[in-house]
């Protein structure tokens, strides 16, 4: 943990990582499956508690790959480190290493590259390939990868990131590839300068993207069933309060003014009941977006309060059957609708484990040390908030599933 490169690029980052390979000794005491932000913080702690660990995926590829360019974090700044043991590979480490000017909200690129300096710093504990499968063999886990290799594991972390579980509603299903997207599917905004977009959805992802594709030259409009949009940290003399404002607000600040305090306590909003959680949830994430945004959209068509009936797809490209009976010819449909989560479409979980998990409403039943039903299996991130609550949406996050993590599968529980 105490070696130092220099700063690393995200294209150089990826083209040296290809060359790598497993190590000989293919049984480890823990695999993490996915390479961005949580399952590089778990690899760092798990590390620090003395495991021997592997880390498979392309490190940050979710957001390398997925977002779109020139995109900022929604977090804070305070927000937006991954989590080590001892706060050596902070964000703020990195732009100074690199000689970067620190900016909020932050950009893309920087938390991208960021991320790959964080993988850097780990040492021989990372592969990037993908992992095909994961079954169980006897007490272990085995994970065949995509290069043909197979490896076990006495445990295995669920780090694979939200990527699977983009949310498509029924109007939009016989849409072809071509007409419509995720917001969060790596199409790029210069594709469709010029061509009418109609972006579906109200929160920061739909607003965010409705802002880009705008700047990059689309005609673009904003249909959401909402009454109004919203928007996030709007009244900023909340937080100049002193005392009252600590009282209200936690550093990762995710949610209104008092949620905000119970969501940055996981393991409290674990005790508490399923029903109370998931209005603590609902309404620390309910969709909104970033209080810059505003000017950003100020030349953007919005029709609020209104739904999509109807999606078809005709020679101009695809008509759209609003709600109040109105109707929109656009060239590109850009689904801003988030993420369902349903651990069943993790692909690489064999049929059989797939079986053994117990869920609700597709969300893993998470136990103390981020712990599914079947033993040493641990679920970190977006899959462990339905019981810890919408902090493991996040990347502030990461200390918590970290330390969790170590705690429970460290040397002592190993």
């Amino acid at each position: 943990m105490n070696a130092t490169v220099g700063p690393v690029s995200k294209t150089s980052q990826a083209g040296s990582a290809r060359t790598a390979k497993v190590p000989h000794s293919a049984d480890f005491e823990a695999t993490i499956i996915g390479a961005g932000p949580y399952g590089l913080s778990a690899a760092a702690h798990l590390k620090a508690a003395g495991l021997s660990v592997q880390v498979f995926g392309e490190p940050m590829e979710f957001w390398a790959r997925k977002m779109p360019e020139g995109m900022l974090l929604r977090s804070p700044r305070q927000a937006s480190t991954i989590s080590d043991p001892a706060s050596l590979l902070t964000l703020e480490h990195y732009e100074a290493e690199a000689g970067l000017k620190p900016m909020a909200p932050v950009p893309l690129k920087t938390f991208v590259d960021y991320g790959c300096w964080f993988q850097s710093k780990l040492g021989p504990c990372h592969t990037p390939t993908n992992v095909l499968e994961v079954s169980r063999q006897g007490s272990r886990f085995r994970l065949t990868l995509a290069n043909g290799e197979v490896v076990t594991s006495q445990r295995l972390v669920v780090a694979a990131g939200v990527g699977a579980f983009r949310n498509k509603p029924a109007p939009f299903s016989d849409l072809p590839a071509e007409s419509m997207s995720h917001c969060y599917e790596g199409r790029q905004v210069r594709e469709f300068a010029g061509k009418r977009v109609a972006v579906i959805g109200a929160g920061q992802s739909a607003l965010e993207s409705a802002a880009l594709w705008h700047e990059g030259g689309a005609e673009v409009e904003i249909i959401a069933r909402i009454g109004q949009l919203r928007w996030i940290g709007m009244h900023t003399w909340l937080h100049k309060l002193g005392p009252i404002s600590s009282m209200l607000y936690a550093w990762p600040d995710v949610g209104p003014a008092g949620i905000n305090r119970l969501v940055a306590a996981p393991k409290v909003v674990y005790l508490l009941p399923l029903s109370f959680k998931d209005k603590i949830r609902t309404r620390a994430v309910r969709p909104a977006g970033s209080r810059w945004l505003p000017a950003r959209l100020a030349q953007v068509k919005v029709t609020t309060g209104c739904g999509v009936k109807q999606a078809r797809s005709t020679r101009e490209g695809v008509l759209l059957d609003l709600e109040d009976g109105t109707q929109r010819q656009v060239d590109h449909v850009l689904l801003g609708t988030g993420y369902r989560v349903k651990v069943a479409d993790y692909k690489f979980l064999a049929d059989d484990l797939r079986a053994q998990i117990r869920q609700q409403d597709g969300y893993p039943v998470i136990g103390p040390g981020l712990c599914a039903s079947v033993p040493n299996l641990h679920f970190v991130g977006a899959p462990a908030a339905r019981n810890f609550g919408p902090l493991l949406y996040f990347v502030a996050g990461t200390g918590f599933a970290s330390k969790e993590l170590a705690s429970k599968i460290g040397r002592r529980g190993i």
